[in-house]
């Protein structure tokens, strides 16, 4: 801030000069208080200069006692599974109150290395949306698969001290920091260097496992399943970023754990939400409203989607209606439905009765395409010539990432291959190498998904993103992948040797160069004919749950390009179960 600028704020605030713009006639939500205030807020520079009355404004806007809030933050979020570019993102979410996200880039590190990272910061500008991103931490996630690029500590430094970089991104190599491994050890000591934060990613941990964790200097944690794990890390002083997405629905049975007493270690976001599911909900503030719902005051709501994280973050120029905070606040119709009858950034309108108004400006994304390279790939690569028929198989919950793992007795052929039976809900499913044309396939199996039919294949496989299928046939199964190979990555279904849909993702294989509006449909129709036509079970959200089901830092079991992986015992196991 200049001299000019601060001297023109403290004379709008001492209300000697008249302020850019007035909003009058407001019940302004006090995050700080706890309390709702009537009074009008006043504007200069895109500053908030003043809350009260008497103030005078250039241009004057009759809120006619809206709810003014401040504007909402996403806790944490990958804006590549949204599907879209940033620049999408922030045209469909800004209408719903929405001003600032905390993003994670690893999906795109992962394929695309600090190009991926650089190009995301490049849109980023393109958008109104405040994006605050994280240095990811864990490209790859795992020394156990094989994604497009290696982000060491040596590697970051270049980019690490960037003001729009809050720090490491979730650090989901737990048992990293937990066993002192020195690669994982060096990326914090390089946060601490820079005195920069750092997010964690610690499902399951417990006791000595969470005080080393907690120790080594991590900040919170999305990956809280029961609120007895919640509570133990609030107990660590972790902060819990309670999640609401596509795929994982967490929110309303942690919310069970919240209280007077630790609401304000309690943060709000979605990590992974599809375009679909946000015209279909909303983003914070469909979070907000399942708070009311789940009887939580809507206060203390708000400041879990606002103050909360803005002071987790050190974001403190933002997340409460205050005297020189960015005039980022949204003008509600109550407090039950959360329903942005307008939304302000830096004082500016910038959408209004759900339409984000500015013009949207594309990033060039030459630098990020053309990521899928796939060598040897044919049907007889499917095939499992398994001993016997007794597997080890990968078994979905519904509504979350986490898995089970369980055996299961299978059908096979005379050579060991497996044959699918629709009276069990058992399928074949595998990981396809697509960065450095290595050949690599993981091949398992997989429960609870309930496919019928045909096959569907995915380049946007967590988190390495290589490419994951899933399907009743070895033949069925290549189809997909070979012509997912010709769309430069995407998702496919296939039934009966054709595409019945299909969703192209030029953006490193894992997101789209169209408009959200187009995605959502695209997407609204594969959903609909997974279910009507390959029989996914309809418990199950039939992309997103697919493409976690290579995530190997997630418990119980997974499957990575390199074979079929146990959270526990943190190691490779075989297909066939002992």
């Amino acid at each position: 801030m200049k001299m000019n600028e601060l001297k023109n704020l403290i004379e709008v605030a001492a209300g000697r000069k008249s302020a850019d713009l007035l909003i009058k006639n407001c019940r302004i939500v006090n995050v700080f208080s706890g309390e709702i205030e009537n009074g009008d807020i006043a504007v200069v520079d895109g500053k908030i200069a003043g809350i009260g009355e008497n103030y005078d404004g250039k241009k004057i806007i009759d809120a006619h006692e809206k709810f003014a809030a401040p504007g909402f933050i996403d806790a944490h979020i990958h804006i590549e599974s949204s599907y879209i570019s940033p620049e999408e993102l922030g045209k469909i979410i800004v209408p719903c109150g929405t001003t600032t996200i905390i993003a994670d880039p690893h999906e795109i590190a992962n394929v695309c290395g600090l190009e991926g990272l650089k190009y995301m910061i490049a849109a980023a500008k393109k958008t109104k949306l405040k994006i605050i991103f994280a240095m990811p931490s864990c490209v790859p996630a795992t020394d156990f698969e094989d994604a497009g690029a290696i982000l060491n500590a040596e590697d970051m430094e270049e980019i690490f001290s960037d003001e729009n970089i809050f720090g490491l991104g979730e650090f989901m190599n737990a048992p990293g920091v937990i066993n002192c491994d020195e690669k994982a050890l060096k990326k914090i000591l390089l946060a601490k260097k820079f005195n920069k934060l750092i997010d964690g990613h610690g499902p399951n941990l417990t006791e000595k496992n969470l005080n080393a964790y907690v120790a080594a200097g991590i900040l919170g944690d999305h990956e809280c399943m029961t609120v007895e794990e919640m509570k133990e890390k609030i107990s660590r002083g972790m902060y819990i970023l309670i999640r609401e997405g596509s795929a994982c629905h967490n929110l309303r049975k942690l919310l069970q754990g919240a209280t007077e007493k630790n609401s304000g270690r309690l943060l709000l976001c979605s990590d992974d939400l599809q375009t679909k599911t946000i015209f279909e909900k909303g983003h914070i503030n469909n979070h907000l409203k399942i708070c009311v719902e789940e009887k939580i005051n809507p206060i203390t709501a708000i400041q879990m989607a606002t103050l909360n994280t803005a002071e987790t973050f050190r974001l403190f120029d933002r997340g409460a209606i205050k005297p020189g905070n960015c005039a980022d606040f949204v003008l509600l119709n109550d407090l039950k439905n959360f329903v942005a009858e307008k939304v302000f950034i830096d004082g500016e309108i910038v959408a209004e009765d759900g339409k984000y108004l500015p013009k949207i400006i594309s990033q060039d994304i030459s630098k990020v395409r053309g990521s899928v390279r796939v060598k040897n790939f044919s049907a007889e690569r499917l095939k499992m010539n398994l001993k016997k028929n007794f597997v080890n198989v990968i078994k979905i919950l519904p509504g979350e990432v986490v898995t089970k793992k369980i055996t299961a007795e299978i059908k096979i052929d005379s050579d060991g291959d497996f044959i699918f039976d629709s009276s069990k809900d058992i399928c074949k499913i595998a990981v396809i190498e697509r960065h450095h044309e290595t050949g690599k396939i993981g091949l398992g199996f997989l429960s609870g998904y309930g496919i019928k039919f045909g096959a569907i294949a995915i380049s946007v496989a967590h988190d390495s993103h290589n490419i994951i299928v899933a399907g009743v046939n070895n033949s069925e199964m290549a189809f997909a992948v070979e012509k997912l190979i010709e769309m430069e990555g995407g998702m496919i279904l296939v039934k009966d040797g054709k595409i019945i849909s299909k969703i192209s993702l030029p953006i490193a294989g894992i997101m789209s160069d169209k408009s959200g509006e187009f995605i959502a449909e695209k997407l609204d129709e594969l959903h609909k004919k997974a279910h009507d036509e390959l029989g996914i079970s309809k418990n199950v959200e039939p992309v997103m749950t697919l493409t976690f089901m290579s995530l190997s830092v997630i418990p119980e079991i997974k499957l990575t390009n390199r074979g079929l992986f146990d959270y526990e015992k943190f190691n490779f196991i075989d297909v066939e179960a002992e």
